[in-house]
């Protein structure tokens, strides 16, 4: 049996991990001397909550090696094996520690993938992984589908608000200063796991409607699977939501407010659309 295991920057709603049994190796959030766990002792409503009490944006950290071992412990050697997809490697230790937490547990046969994306960009990995396992695929058959989907998937954001970016450094921080000073919206793209600033427009709308013309130039008329994720923006995301279905020929879809852990570098009011051929 395949078991598989993630870090909580997924985005998969809580009943899909259960029927999956997909295990989540939390994220650390840290506002000043107070570390807490996303989603074990933290959600988004005291996340967002404690920023605006606090007047600062908490720093972030990947799940230490040890919650990947105690996961890979509760592996059978004789008959599991233990798949674990994590969010980009180019903004996040994450990978690196699920790769350390290997030499704690040696006889569990475990493979590390870097999905090269973030939320639920990584979220449909895991679960076209979850549904390979579900119908008996084998490890080599699944890496090769999520290859697949890695090498030709595209993600594009657009943020509210530039201050968290800035502050994080996830993203250019220059262009991020002229945007500010010119009261544009930046476009910002997922290339080889690395987000980057791509463009500016002038406004919110434009801004959302750039991310699926952009999506469109991508895919054109071919099947694709989708998500739409924003945060704290949920209004904006239901009118994105309804235009994809419109315009793409969409198999699939998911839909989710951004966890705290990447709302923290991109803020309220970010937008984004993931999409990849079926």
């Amino acid at each position: 049996m395949i078991r598989i295991i993630t870090d909580s920057t997924c985005n998969l709603p809580p009943e899909t991990l259960e029927k999956y049994n997909i295990r989540i190796a939390p994220i650390s959030i840290q506002f000043l001397d107070e570390t807490y766990e996303e989603d074990i002792d933290i959600d988004r409503d005291t996340f967002y909550r404690k920023i605006d009490e606090m007047g600062i944006i908490p720093t972030t950290s990947q799940p230490t090696p040890a919650w990947f071992a105690k996961f890979y412990e509760e592996a059978d050697p004789e008959k599991d094996e233990v798949l674990v997809i994590t969010i980009t490697q180019k903004h996040s230790g994450t990978y690196d520690s699920a790769i350390l937490a290997k030499s704690m547990v040696p006889d569990v046969e475990v493979t590390v993938f870097d999905s090269a994306s973030i939320s639920l960009g990584t979220g449909w990995m895991i679960l076209e992984a979850a549904r390979a396992v579900e119908e008996g695929k084998d490890m080599e058959t699944i890496l090769k589908r999520l290859e697949h989907i890695r090498d030709n998937s595209t993600l594009f954001l657009t943020p509210a608000v530039l201050k968290y970016l800035q502050m994080s450094g996830r993203v250019g921080k220059l262009q991020g200063a002229i945007a500010s000073l010119l009261n544009v919206k930046p476009i910002i793209g997922l290339t080889d796991g690395a987000l980057a600033a791509i463009e500016n427009v002038r406004t919110r709308g434009k801004a959302i409607e750039r991310l699926l013309t952009l999506t469109k130039e991508a895919f054109g008329d071919k099947p694709v699977k989708v998500a739409v994720i924003h945060a704290r923006a949920e209004e904006d995301g239901r009118k994105l939501l309804e235009l994809v279905k419109k315009r793409f020929n969409v198999q699939e879809v998911l839909f989710g407010d951004l966890v705290a852990s990447l709302a923290v570098h991109g803020g309220p009011g970010v937008i984004a659309v993931f999409a990849y051929p079926v």
